[in-house]
């Protein structure tokens, strides 16, 4: 492969992931709208993603083939993740539960250099730290202002979630070494519905939606996460994980916009300062990791 094919390749595979972390952006907005309990919204979206990510690995892999422990563990991954984020939700601002959900970057990059000897360089670290110092600032912004039921613990189920994410990103990047995107996404979905179903029941939610609009919200989550998630696993075969996990932080930016133009929850100044360093950290990030791979 030539220097050039291989710029082009990168810069389709970064295109894909960026497109799929503004796709994500919008999950949030569909949590609140879903009136079903969040660890069952979880479930309906793995559940209607599940078909459509059957027949796009028969057309793309000639079927689903057989189980990957790293798609399979991404699932049970995922399954934590999305339980986790949709109480976040529930009881802090779309913005604060997006930004510190993604701080994952710190936990990927750290984990990728102790397990995978994949030693990140000294300006992509400043980049990572530059991105998080915005997603902090973003969550920050509003202080004793900030919406929500119960933001602290909102904002705690958050953090979780940013480990879970970090173990998924990672369980991803390993099963794409040999296996493609629409299988990974496929084996995922089957591991992680079961799960996150169990929790709903355990925990007393309402499973099914209650409205036409709570349906919509569900169906549109499961394309969402066949667009925006199978987008992401596929970059994931072309791009370090370390290097994709900043890209997404994208992703709160998007939902942050969203929650204030649909929920009113209003971008502060501090707030709105943040998501400029977040996206200059994520710029940052890409030149640091070009400089790398020459």
């Amino acid at each position: 492969m030539t220097d050039g094919t291989a710029a082009r390749d990168r810069g389709q595979a970064l295109a894909v992931l960026v497109a799929g972390a503004a796709i994500i952006g919008l999950a949030p907005i569909l949590v609140r709208l879903a009136d079903a309990g969040p660890a069952a919204v979880g479930f309906w979206r793995v559940a209607f993603a599940m078909p459509l990510l059957g027949l796009m690995a028969l057309r793309a892999d000639r079927g689903v083939g057989s189980p990957n422990r790293f798609a399979l563990l991404a699932g049970l991954a995922f399954a934590c993740d999305l339980g986790f984020w949709h109480y976040s939700i529930h009881f802090t601002s779309v913005a604060n539960a997006t930004v510190l959900t993604n701080l994952t970057p710190v936990v990927v990059t750290a984990a990728a250099w102790i397990f995978l000897k994949q030693r990140p360089a000294k300006l992509f670290v400043a980049a990572v730290a530059l991105a998080v110092a915005g997603a902090w600032l973003m969550a920050v912004g509003r202080g004793a202002h900030a919406p929500g039921s119960n933001p602290p613990l909102g904002d705690a189920l958050a953090l979780t979630t940013a480990l879970w994410y970090a173990l998924y990103f990672l369980a991803i990047s390993a099963a794409r070494r040999s296996v493609g995107a629409t299988r990974v996404m496929f084996w995922s979905s089957v591991a992680s519905a079961p799960l996150l179903l169990v929790a709903a029941v355990a925990l007393g939610e309402r499973i099914f939606p209650a409205t036409a609009g709570g349906w919509a919200a569900v169906i549109g989550l499961g394309v969402m996460h066949v667009a925006g998630q199978g987008s992401i696993a596929w970059a994931l075969g072309r791009l370090p994980a370390a290097t994709a996990s900043v890209v997404v932080l994208i992703q709160p930016v998007v939902a942050a916009l969203l929650g204030w133009l649909l929920f009113s929850e209003a971008l502060g100044p501090l707030q709105a300062l943040g998501g400029a360093i977040a996206l200059f950290g994520v710029v940052l990030s890409q030149a640091a990791s070009r400089k790398s791979a020459a």
